[in-house]
């Protein structure tokens, strides 16, 4: 069996890392009260590296998702077909993420709730359906 992939852990993305094992979602805003995800050193829309990690509420809509027939890596071939889906938080950032439903019941625009899922020694973000 292929190990799972590892996050790439950096000085800037340990604290994303961080919030996951711990059971909540965090993203990065600067001083402008822009949002984003992925993390990074600076503002992607003013370019500022004065920035702070905020914790999401963990609700999120469903923008697009492609669904995968063959495993683009080992690791994830037990799991065909999956999809990986592009999610904006209610708070605004967006992230690549996968959601935990059938894949022939996504819909665009649909509400999701964050399910935080083990994946061997770490913990990633997913979603769910909302029962809101």
């Amino acid at each position: 069996m292929t190990d799972f992939p590892s996050p790439d852990v950096t000085e800037t993305s340990r604290p994303f890392w961080d919030a996951l094992n711990e059971d909540f979602l965090v993203f990065q805003e600067c001083e402008q009260q822009h949002r984003w995800l992925p993390a990074r050193d600076f503002c992607p829309t003013c370019l500022s590296d004065q920035f702070k990690y905020v914790k999401a509420r963990g609700r999120a809509q469903l923008l697009s998702w492609v669904v995968y027939n063959s495993a683009m890596n080992d690791a994830f071939k037990d799991q065909v077909p999956y999809n990986v889906a592009l999610v904006q938080l209610e708070e605004g950032p967006k992230m690549m993420t996968n959601i935990l439903a059938p894949n022939g019941e996504l819909k665009a625009g649909m509400d999701l709730q964050l399910e935080i899922v083990k994946q061997d020694h770490f913990k990633l973000a997913k979603f769910k359906p909302s029962s809101k």
